[in-house]
């Protein structure tokens, strides 16, 4: 049975061990920033919010330049938790991309010894 593109993609991006632990620590630390930006007071709950685009970081900037240039200086705040989220979904699929073409390389010299 001959799979779609689609369910490729999801397949890479989500239903592997490497993707998945990646998805779970950005979950994590978007959930410890909204709880350390309620919990601070006055300027402290800015910096809760530097590491979700830190742990996203090859892609966020890229994706967060396309905001800058359609919003200018008032990029909503809607978009900067869309970009975050997109960023990762973004690694998951290269990461689970890069480990099955780990994988592929590692059965074919075991196969080929």
């Amino acid at each position: 049975m001959e799979t779609g593109p689609a369910r490729t993609v999801v397949r890479l991006m989500l239903t592997n061990r490497l993707s998945a632990a990646y998805l779970v620590l950005v979950a994590v630390v978007i959930a410890k920033a909204v709880v350390d930006a309620g919990d601070a007071d006055g300027h402290g709950s800015d910096y809760a919010w530097l590491w979700p685009p830190l742990v996203t970081f090859p892609v966020y900037p890229l994706l967060s330049a396309l905001g800058r240039t359609a919003w200018r200086t008032d990029t909503p705040n809607w978009f900067f938790i869309g970009t975050v989220v997109v960023s990762a979904l973004l690694q998951s699929l290269v990461l689970g991309a890069l480990r099955q073409a780990v994988l592929a390389r590692h059965r074919r010299s075991i196969a080929s010894c």
